[in-house]
């Protein structure tokens, strides 16, 4: 009786155990084994920050907790001039790229100028 019950006991904690290692051993903060190899001389010394990595971070930098969405910043109109103007840049850039297409297709009928299809067999 006492024997089934430490069956049925190690049953059960053996994988809570196991799951909880595999976890703990991706973390390469929370390593248990890893912090013992590093303590006895033989494992990957932690390599510090370069300056101009730490110059570039902010002190105070703040994360978002993972499934929250980032606070929403105000959206500005368009004035109308505004719009002209975007409408304007944005047609320039169209007929750009009709140009840029054309000017291929004229390169590409130029280039297949004297060739001749195989005949396929």
């Amino acid at each position: 009786m006492i024997v089934r019950r430490a069956v049925r006991v190690t049953a059960l904690a053996l994988p809570v155990f196991a799951a909880a290692a595999s976890v703990g051993g991706c973390s390469g903060d929370v390593n248990p084994l890893k912090a013992a190899m590093v303590g006895a001389g033989s494992g990957i010394k932690p390599v510090e920050t370069p300056d101009f990595v730490a110059q570039s971070r902010k002190g105070d930098a703040t994360y978002l907790p993972v499934g929250e969405s980032a606070p929403r910043r105000p959206i500005r109109a368009r004035n109308s001039a505004g719009q002209s103007t975007l409408q304007a840049e944005l047609e320039g850039a169209r007929n750009r790229n009709e140009a840029k297409g054309r000017a291929a297709e004229g390169a590409a009928k130029d280039a297949a100028k004297g060739l001749t299809p195989n005949p396929v067999e």
